[in-house]
């Protein structure tokens, strides 16, 4: 009888192996997804998240509303120890990624995440960072400010969205290419907050988003003095010079790749599933409407460009990071 049951029972068994993973594939998404962002509400991070997921919903894209969490605090830390050690991997809690943020962050330790912890889906955007003063600033070339930061260490207050985030990477390679210290603030809140800053004139100026800082140009309330990047970018800023061009030794490291990535053990036919709906949801022209209106550069990367990205940064910054700690 036993043998009898037990060749009834392991058939059966194969069967119902066979069949979870195929039902957990067509099935998904059953109800709405959430994306954590490890930075506040109206930020540069969260402002473009919920851009490039506002068609998530419809029938041709991922079939489910998303809906963004904010989890600020330490640069992303909050967010990301949270998304590493106690989101739930079953692909109905997705996060948001900022490199070089969370990659420098590892290097330097302290926090519950890495690369290994997470699995990227696809990149949206590229985003550089840029030097920013307030409209009234005496200041109005990069020169000028980094003349006074010279004649003047550790006076030139800057603002920025946390520490060993591009922000901050971006002021340690100016402070190395000027040789002389500068006063670099994180704000709590994000970018949102350290813009909020420059604006009220709590700090001299401040190290931002070019998406930040684009907007608030376009409103008067700042001025952009120079890119941290190999080149202009020609479609939002084409007069505002590179720090390279104003002859300091500064490069792309700083620029600020996001995306949406899932948590390490999330099931291979979700990510497989949201690595092929993602980044055609990108594409979406209204998309590329709203983010160009927002001063929002793209660059979309599928799953595998993602990776090599990542794996490449991992690289630089460890070098980079040990140079100028």
């Amino acid at each position: 009888m036993k043998k009898l049951l037990k060749s009834l029972l392991v058939p059966a068994a194969i069967a119902a192996a066979t069949v979870t993973g195929p039902v957990l594939a067509e099935g998904y998404p059953e109800r709405p997804i959430s994306v954590m962002v490890s930075y506040g509400a109206g930020g540069a991070t969260d402002f473009q998240a919920r851009i490039v997921t506002m068609v998530a919903g419809n029938e041709d894209q991922i079939g489910q509303p998303i809906v963004i969490i904010n989890k600020p605090g330490a640069g992303g830390r909050v967010g990301w120890n949270w998304f590493a050690t106690e989101a739930e991997n079953d692909g109905y809690t997705l996060g948001a990624y900022n490199v070089p943020h969370f990659i420098a962050q590892s290097i330097n330790g302290g926090v519950k995440y890495s690369t290994e912890e997470f699995e990227p889906i696809a990149n949206w955007g590229s985003d550089p960072a840029v030097v920013v003063v307030g409209k009234d600033s005496p200041y109005n070339t990069i020169n000028e400010l980094l003349d006074f930061a010279k004649e003047n260490p550790g006076k030139l207050t800057l603002s920025g969205a946390g520490l060993l985030v591009g922000h901050h990477i971006a002021a340690l390679q100016i402070e190395k290419a000027i040789e002389s210290k500068l006063a670099y603030i994180p704000t709590k809140g994000g970018g949102a907050a350290a813009m909020k800053a420059v604006i009220a004139g709590d700090v001299i100026g401040g190290i931002n988003n070019l998406s930040d800082a684009f907007r608030a140009s376009e409103a008067g309330s700042v001025k952009i003095l120079a890119v941290a990047d190999i080149q202009r970018n020609e479609e939002f800023l084409p007069d505002v010079p590179t720090l390279m061009e104003a002859g300091y030794d500064v490069d792309n490291s700083s620029v600020n790749f996001r995306g949406i990535m899932a948590p390490k053990g999330t099931p291979p036919e979700v990510i497989d599933m949201l690595a092929e709906k993602v980044p055609a949801m990108f594409e979406n022209a209204r998309i590329a409407k709203q983010m160009k209106a927002g001063g929002s550069p793209m660059k979309i990367m599928n799953r595998d460009e993602v990776l090599q990205m990542w794996s490449e940064r991992q690289a630089y910054l460890t070098e980079l990071l040990a140079d100028l700690k």
